[in-house]
Parts: structure tokens; C-alpha cells; sequence
């Protein structure tokens, strides 16, 4: 009862604790054991390898093991392949034109069918994304600005970064926020600039009903979230306007009094910079506009290939500065119509053996740059665009066909790589743009086939 510290075991109780200990270490002395509670490490000069094994052991020396199967050599033999790529392609429920290549990864041409060219729809986004990454490299970014426009006055500057979000305009406020306050201001109004791009900010090639629709926003060097409401479906009628508008409010937030409503300018040339955020290198970007098939991105991305090539940042400037691109690169353009960099134009054309070359290209090894044309493509049954595709589990093409989807009303495409049983790559290209709207998701089966097909056969 009195004063006995009961956070501390007695001293009865501590030879209790022990006692088994004490005989455990007794019983291991008696049998001639040694026990290291802290094992010395072996000397550092000590190469286990070297250490020789204990008398009568023989340890036989280490040796490659066999291969389970001998590696595929070569490309696949065309006549295999035709032999299980053609009939399918007669399937009437891709209506009359079906234009389909096939290629081995050197250009060796494997199948090819029909005549002239097809609406490509979003697998033109390859050629997009193979240009930008050309012409600006990979690791690439777009950066927004603030600039200081005055004593009263700051510039949000759009960059054509096309995955600018709220984290980042939450960010750019902030650095602005700091920026203003070591100068003793506490006050200012919020313009913005638009004119990196120029042209029309809807395509005139593109369906009347694609903006009230929501399918796509106008397309603007500044915007967030591609210029989809915070809340809800659709997209907003002016992506610029609504973005300064949410930098305006995170300024505030920050600590800034902004006065009076957002305006759209041009910022004083040789201004100087408040704050930036940069978006991600163009590889990550690329590769997220082919997983998803993201328009406004690709849109994005097809005018800063256009301003890179010739300072023309509209939408016929990237179309014509993508196929001039490509083509300097020894893609075969020949035929080759766009109006766009994303394929929502339904007067858009290509020869899918340009979709097949742009994929060879990527594979190349002496196209490092491009590569990322293929790590973004979408896997049968498992990511992006293809992921509710292929669905079932003993389907042969699930996770062997690698390939950007393309869909309008009427016409549906496949354009990637794919493996053959034997381990053999091939690139494709399947376009069909006369499809009975009753037969849309049959026809998008028949190409999923197909595809299959090559993922099955012994095609050495």
C-alpha cells in the first residue's frame, strides 16, 4: 500500500522474467553450442563465392539453364497472315470499305487491303503525338505565367499547357501571392492573354453540334480541366474566361484583394514574370492523350507543333506542320487529308500504311524520342480507351494487342502492335468508315477479332 513505484517489476518478479532465459542459455552451453546474439559480419576482403565447401560436399558449378522455348526469328510470313486476317475483314458488319496494312517492325509489309484512304478518326492522334514529340522532345513543357503588368495590374498568360488544373492555378496564386507581397502590394487586378494561339477556336471542319454537345471545348492556349465545368458534364463556353476567373478566386484566397472583373489582353511585351507553373514533360502528356484519346489535348498539342514549325498556332497550321513533320521523317503521307490533330474531323483521310509507318517509327531504335507513341497506346482488356474491349478472359488478344481506338458515328479503327503466339511483332493498321450505325458495336467486335487473330497465330 505504501509508495511502491507500480511502473517497475519487483525484484522477485525480475528473476521470473529471466529464469527462462538463464536456463535456455544453459541448456545450449551444455550441448557445446555457441550462440552470437550479434553475429560478426565477414571480413569485407571475404568473397563468399571463394569460400571452399565443407569436406565431402562437392557443390557442382553454376550453369545457364535451358531455354523453355527457342526465341522467334524473323517477321511473320505474309501468306500466314492473310490466311487468318482476311476473312475476317470480309465480316459484313464492317460495311463495304475496310482498309486494313499490316507490318513486320522493319516496314516489311505483311497484308494489305482495299484502296485509298478512310476516316482515321482518333487514331490520327498517332501522327499528332509522334510530331509533337519530334519537334519538341520529350521532355518538354508548356509553361503558364503571371506577369506584372503595372502597379495595379497582373497578366495570367496562357501557355498551351493542356492538363492545366486547379492544383496547379492554386499553386501559380500563391507563388503570385508572394511575389506581390515582398513588393508591398496587396491589391491588383487580374487580365489574362490568350495569344499564343490564334485562328478560330472551333474547328469549321467539325460537327455544328460538337460545342452546345459538349463533346469538346473550344480550343485555347489557357484553360482548366480542358475546360470542363467544376461541377457537372460538359464543357464551358469560354475555357479562358472561366480560368482566370478560378486564378482570380485562388488569389484572393491567397491573401491578394483582386479588383474588378477578369479581362482578356495581350500582356506588355518585355514584362516581368510573377510566377509559373510548368505542366508535365510532353512524354507523360502523350502518353495520356493516347490512353484516353484525350481531343483537347491533342488539339493542344497539334497547334504547338504548328508553332514550333512556323509560328502558326491555328488548326490548319498544326495539320499542314504534322504531316510536314512526319513526312520528313520518311512517313509515307501520300493521300493524307486532316483538318485537326485529334480526328473529330469526319473529312479527315489517311492510308493506314501512314498509321503503320508512324508505328514502325516508334519502335524503331533509332527513334528513342518516339517511343512513347507505343508505351501509350492502350492494352486489350486492361487500360485507357481498350479496357472495357477484349473483355472476355480466354479472349487471345487480351494484353497482347497494343492499339489506339478511333470512333465516329459510322467508322471505327484499330491502329498498334501486336505479338503473335510465337513471339512475333507486328504493327496494323484496320479502318472501316461505312458502317451501318445498327452494326456500330458488331463492327467494333469484328476489329477486335481481327486483331485477336494475330495475337493467335503461328504466323512464322
Amino acid at each position: 500500500m505504501g509508495g511502491r513505484d507500480r511502473g517497475h517489476p519487483s525484484r522477485g518478479a525480475r528473476l521470473a522474467i529471466w529464469l527462462p532465459v538463464v536456463l535456455v542459455l544453459a541448456v545450449l552451453a551444455a550441448a557445446g553450442l555457441v550462440l552470437w546474439l550479434d553475429p560478426p559480419s565477414p571480413a569485407p576482403e571475404e568473397d563468399p563465392a571463394a569460400v571452399p565447401p565443407p569436406p565431402g560436399l562437392t557443390v557442382p558449378a553454376l550453369a545457364a539453364p535451358a531455354p523453355v522455348a527457342e526465341p522467334a526469328t524473323g517477321v511473320p510470313d505474309p501468306a500466314k497472315v492473310r490466311r487468318v486476317l482476311a476473312p475476317l475483314l470480309r465480316d459484313a458488319d464492317l460495311g463495304p470499305h475496310v482498309l486494313a496494312t499490316v507490318a513486320g517492325l522493319d516496314g516489311t509489309l505483311l497484308y494489305s487491303s482495299g484502296t485509298g484512304a478512310a476516316t482515321p478518326a482518333s487514331t490520327l492522334k498517332l501522327l499528332t503525338a509522334a510530331a509533337a514529340l519530334e519537334t519538341l522532345g520529350p521532355d518538354h513543357r508548356f509553361a503558364t505565367t503571371v506577369v506584372d503588368a503595372g502597379p495595379r495590374r497582373v497578366v495570367l498568360v496562357g501557355g498551351g499547357d493542356p492538363l492545366l488544373d486547379r492544383t496547379d492555378l492554386d499553386r501559380l496564386a500563391r507563388a503570385t501571392a508572394t511575389a506581390l507581397t515582398d513588393a508591398g502590394r496587396t491589391r491588383a487586378r487580374v487580365d489574362y492573354d490568350t495569344s499564343l494561339f490564334r485562328g478560330p477556336e472551333v474547328s469549321p471542319h467539325w460537327p455544328a453540334g460538337y460545342l452546345p454537345d459538349g463533346v469538346v471545348a473550344p480550343i485555347t492556349p489557357l484553360w482548366v480541366d480542358e475546360g470542363r465545368p467544376e461541377q457537372g458534364l460538359g464543357r464551358v463556353a469560354d475555357p479562358a474566361a472561366a480560368a482566370a476567373a478560378a486564378y482570380a478566386k485562388a488569389l484572393t484566397r491567397a491573401g491578394v484583394t483582386v479588383t474588378g472583373p477578369q479581362r482578356e489582353t495581350t500582356a506588355p511585351d518585355g514584362a516581368a514574370e510573377l510566377a509559373r507553373t510548368e505542366s508535365p514533360p510532353l512524354d507523360r502528356i502523350v502518353e495520356h492523350t493516347l490512353e484516353t484519346s484525350d481531343n483537347e489535348a491533342a488539339e493542344v498539342l497539334a497547334r504547338h507543333v504548328g508553332l514550333a514549325s512556323s509560328g502558326d498556332g491555328s488548326f490548319a497550321g498544326g495539320a499542314r506542320a504534322v504531316l510536314q513533320v512526319l513526312d520528313g521523317l520518311g512517313v509515307p503521307t501520300q493521300g493524307a487529308t486532316t483538318y485537326d490533330g485529334s480526328g473529330l474531323s469526319r473529312e479527315d483521310r489517311l492510308d493506314p500504311d501512314t498509321l503503320t509507318a508512324v508505328l514502325g517509327l516508334a519502335a524503331s531504335p533509332e527513334q528513342p524520342d518516339l517511343r512513347t507513341v507505343l508505351t501509350g497506346l492502350p492494352v486489350a482488356g486492361f487500360t485507357g480507351s481498350l479496357a472495357e474491349r477484349f473483355a472476355d478472359l480466354d479472349d487471345v488478344g487480351r494484353g497482347l494487342v497494343r492499339a489506339k481506338t478511333g470512333t465516329l458515328s459510322g467508322v471505327s479503327g484499330l491502329a498498334g502492335i501486336v505479338t503473335d503466339r510465337e513471339g512475333r511483332p507486328m504493327v496494323f493498321a484496320l479502318l472501316a468508315d461505312r458502317i451501318d450505325l445498327v452494326d456500330t458495336l458488331d463492327a467494333r467486335a469484328a476489329l477486335d477479332g481481327a486483331t485477336g487473330a494475330l495475337a493467335g497465330c503461328r504466323c512464322g
